[in-house]
């Protein structure tokens, strides 16, 4: 075989490799996940335990407790004077982590002690291999909003019509319900928390969600499911898997949530502090109860601590996610290019060098990633990088070293950027050009910033000014602009396009009245991290633009604004040292506001005076704008 043709080989085979560890990832054969299972409950070990919050407690039925209480179950008596106690000692939250499905004679005692207390959340199980007669109707003020509700056709949540439920004098004194049920992976290790399932069209959360919720004080209206995203618990947010699952972000193992046995609470062996204002989950931690699971860091973890583990991470805002399905593909992709590219080229030795260093820098990149709450899935790019090395290292020494030698290749790749809005209705708005439209256009820039990084390491640089571009673009995702372009230190976004939004100037302006709040709150934690702080100025301005996609079509083309309007608010921005000011907006953008916007006393609103604009007849006023 000649040269030219190994070549052509090599390139065919890698390609295939490639889209063969594709479909694998897809397709997820389970020899193949148990091994990205493991390495999972590796980094958690690699991680080491960290400190939960204190405000979560459980409250043991263990070994002492049954050697003094007697065996399980015991008599409903004896746990609605726990609950008794639990409440006299305030605690905020009482959540049971035990069914209570079979009528008993002192269900009306629990009952009453549940009701006095006022704050105790009852678990649920659902069944998916039967129907109920009637669906229990009792749940559903528990049931959780949904926002985007169709998007669930695409991505159904797991779904029941058959559940076991307390008997029916304690569902009508309970503070609410959430389902206990646990999906482990095919090893028998649970990974997942399945934040909610359906039942007869309502979202039932699970226990941990609910009691989150009800120490975080969020009512049940702002408790919102956003449909194959995450939850909204109010302005808190938990992002999701497309069904409504997290990744459980376990603190470490057995105990590390505090542990007080029942029988210390009824003999008053406890202090009121060690419950006073806490969660108190109620549950079994005695092996021969048999709620012992197997988790990421534990052989035998009770199921209570797997419920205190998941209230602990909704309370800190703590998410653990698997990287976006296409953000791994291309990683297969790019390790498949670089697989080619470097192993056709280098001899045995220096592609072991290789192998080693892309193998290595993708387990210490997951790795970071995973401590910063993102699973990146390993064994996939890493095998296709094995894989591709053994392939290509076995073709090659099938020819003569002189012929290896001779092997040279070039490759390149070509790569067209997407476009910027993909919420584009109209079809004619792919063409080159647009339309004419009232809009309101934001610039923001880094004060002082090419000084500030000639001072700085290159990394360090990156490492800040990514930090502040993610805090920055979820400002203005969330006041739902049109993210424009980066250019280098500086934020390009605007506001009426492509969606019209009458009420764009006030959203431009709340953008970057929050956008300053961040960048303060970001400003602390930059001082105690002893990093620089950045300062920015913002300018806003409101007008008509020509909007649209704009460059050579078929190539390369940018959904933006441009015209004068758009030069002036890039104006504004400049200005800002000038007036030693973080926001100036132009008299166009006050003149939409000033009778639509009550400010409260959040902000101050000075005149400037006027300046000259190229492409204005008149002078234009601006108004200086500071945020309290």
């Amino acid at each position: 075989m000649k040269i030219k043709k190994l070549k052509k080989s090599l390139l065919l085979i890698g390609f295939l490799i490639t889209v063969f560890f594709s479909i694998l990832f897809y397709l997820k054969p389970y020899p193949v996940e148990i091994v990205d299972m493991k390495i999972y409950d590796l980094f958690f070990h690699l991680r080491g335990k960290q400190f939960p919050p204190q405000s979560i407690v459980i409250a043991a039925i263990d070994e002492s407790s049954l050697e003094k209480l007697g065996r399980w179950p015991w008599s409903r008596d004896k746990i609605a004077k726990l609950i008794d106690k639990l409440s006299e000692f305030q605690a905020a939250v009482i959540a049971l982590d035990i069914i209570f499905s079979e009528s008993d004679v002192n269900d009306r005692v629990l009952a009453e002690s549940i009701s006095k207390a006022g704050n105790v959340i009852l678990p649920v199980v659902f069944f998916f291999n039967s129907n109920d007669y009637s669906p229990k109707t009792s749940l559903f003020a528990s049931a959780l909003n949904v926002s985007n509700y169709k998007k669930f056709e695409n991505y159904p949540p797991i779904f029941s019509k058959s559940v076991l439920s307390p008997v029916k004098i304690l569902e009508e004194s309970s503070a609410g319900f959430g389902h206990i049920n646990m999906f482990p992976d095919p090893d028998g290790t649970i990974r997942w928390e399945v934040l909610f399932i359906e039942y007869y069209g309502h979202l039932i959360p699970s226990l941990s969600v609910r009691t989150a919720s009800m120490y975080l004080g969020i009512p049940n209206e702002k408790l919102l499911v956003d449909a194959t995203r995450g939850i909204y618990f109010g302005k808190r947010y938990i992002p999701t898997d497309p069904w409504g699952k997290i990744l459980i972000p376990y603190y470490g193992g057995n105990e590390i949530f505090k542990y007080i046995p029942i029988v210390d609470i009824l003999e008053n062996k406890v202090k009121r502090e060690d419950i006073e204002e806490k969660i108190v989950l109620v549950g079994a931690t005695a092996v021969g109860i048999y709620d012992l699971r197997v988790t990421p860091m534990s052989s035998a973890l009770p199921g209570v601590e797997k419920h205190a583990n998941v209230i602990a991470s909704i309370i800190d805002g703590k998410t653990l996610l698997p990287a976006s399905s296409h953000v791994v593909l291309l990683l297969i992709f790019l390790s498949g290019i670089l697989s080619i590219l470097f192993y056709q080229r280098l001899k045995a030795g220096y592609s072991v060098i290789v192998l080693v260093f892309l193998v290595g820098t993708v387990f210490i990149v997951s790795f970071f990633l995973f401590k910063n709450g993102i699973w990146l899935s390993v064994v996939y790019i890493s095998g296709n990088l094995v894989i591709q090395f053994l392939t290509t290292i076995t073709l090659k020494y099938a020819y003569s070293e002189k012929e290896a030698r001779q092997i040279r290749r070039i490759f390149s790749s070509y790569v067209t950027e997407k476009v910027v809005n993909e919420l584009i209705k109209n079809p004619s708005m792919a063409k080159l050009g647009g339309e004419r439209r009232k809009i309101t256009v934001m610039f923001s820039d880094i004060r002082g910033f090419t000084a500030l990084s000639e001072k700085l390491a290159p990394e360090n640089v990156v490492d800040l000014l990514n930090e502040y571009f993610t805090a920055m673009t979820e400002v203005i995702f969330k006041w739902e602009g049109t993210l424009d372009k980066f250019m280098g230190d500086a934020i390009m976004a605007f506001w009426g396009a492509p969606l019209p939004q009458y009420d764009h100037a006030e959203r431009a302006l709340n953008c970057a009245i929050e956008m300053i709040k961040t960048l303060r709150a970001l400003h602390q934690k930059w001082t105690a991290e002893a990093r620089p702080i950045l300062k920015i100025g913002i300018g806003i301005n409101t007008g008509e633009a020509l909007v649209g996609n704009i460059g050579a079509e078929g190539k390369k083309m940018d959904y933006t604004v441009i015209g004068d309007n758009v030069n002036l608010a890039s104006r504004l921005e400049g200005l800002n040292k000038q007036f030693n000011s973080e926001i100036l907006i132009s008299e166009f953008t006050f003149d939409e506001l000033k009778e639509k916007i009550q400010f409260q006393g959040l902000i101050d609103i000075e005149p400037l005076g006027e300046i000259s604009v190229k492409g204005k007849e008149k002078p234009v006023k601006i108004y200086k704008v500071t945020v309290k």
